[in-house]
């Protein structure tokens, strides 16, 4: 069909001209299918070349009543942008989205744990754990180091590889959004854990796709990031810990802690690998009392 050629022209759009990750790309082609499911299971013979104005907004009118208005205006986004694509590759001539707003949301401040937080999860992890005779609690231990010292996105710790650690130099190689890399700080005591799992890491039989892969589950392949997630849910159980805990949590609680301690905005941002300090300023939110300090400290009429 002529609009599932569109959709994989746009998929290599989205690839070589804007330079996106695999799973940036999926959450993008997601939300594709979403509306084809729609019109298939409604019967509607229509397709995304072919829809108008009035279908789109009964599709975003039964899409709003499973999803959060965030998710809603992320899938307007997203449609917004392939309708656009098309009109730009002459499949179409209008975007049935143009008259469609999306929904108001306020910024969403990012979790956070504390110091003490961190201390705990770390402290909860079992070292002695194995499984299939690797033992995968040191493997855990270095996991939730790297992530909270490091700032890592989930993607960007199970991608990290044995040649991007640079330790010393005291820094390791990190492959972010769309293929960008930057090179981030790494800690003593970071390193140090990462190599006894790196240690233990040489015991396994280690699959030809995942030599280089940092981080392997026991039959040597590399790890997904839902088993990340797993790891970590089953850690904030195990702690007692009353808070919603995932992967980015730690991301978000060492930007925070560093912000906290005077780091300089222009530096997270080079850590994080935003591509804008627009983003990075998410995190001035964090800590009222210190900016208050700031300001009594440093300003000459305080």
């Amino acid at each position: 069909m002529k609009w599932q050629n569109a959709l994989i022209d746009y998929q290599h759009y989205l690839k070589i001209e804007r330079g996106l990750s695999q799973n940036s790309i999926e959450n993008y082609s997601y939300d594709i299918k979403k509306l084809t499911n729609y019109l298939n299971d409604n019967s509607i013979s229509k397709n995304p070349i072919t829809i108008d104005n009035d279908t789109i907004k009964e599709f975003i009118y039964f899409i709003s009543k499973s999803i959060n208005p965030r998710s809603q205006a992320r899938l307007i986004s997203g449609l917004r942008n392939f309708f656009d694509y098309l009109i730009f590759e002459n499949y179409r001539t209008t975007n049935p989205l143009d008259l469609i707003e999306s929904p108001k949301i306020g910024r969403k401040l990012p979790d956070t744990l504390s110091v003490e937080d961190i201390d705990l999860l770390i402290n909860t992890i079992d070292l002695s754990y194995q499984y299939q005779g690797i033992n995968l609690g040191e493997r855990n231990r270095a996991i939730i180091e790297t992530l909270y010292s490091c700032g890592l996105r989930v993607s960007e710790l199970i991608e990290l590889k044995i040649s991007d650690l640079f330790f010393d130099e005291g820094f390791i190689k990190v492959t972010g959004k769309g293929d960008k890399q930057r090179f981030v700080p790494i800690g003593v005591n970071t390193q140090k854990f990462i190599n006894i799992w790196r240690n233990i890491r040489n015991q396994i039989q280690v699959q030809p796709d995942s030599k280089d892969v940092l981080f392997l589950n026991y039959k040597g392949k590399k790890l997904t990031r839902a088993m990340v997630f797993t790891i970590i849910k089953k850690l904030v159980e195990k702690s007692g810990l009353k808070k919603n805990v995932s992967p980015h949590t730690f991301r978000h609680s060492f930007a925070t802690h560093l912000l906290e301690n005077g780091a300089d905005l222009r530096a997270i941002q080079m850590m994080l690998g935003h591509e804008s300090i627009t983003t990075t300023e998410i995190y001035m939110h964090v800590d009222r009392s210190h900016l208050s300090d700031v300001l009594n400290k440093f300003h000459p009429r305080k």
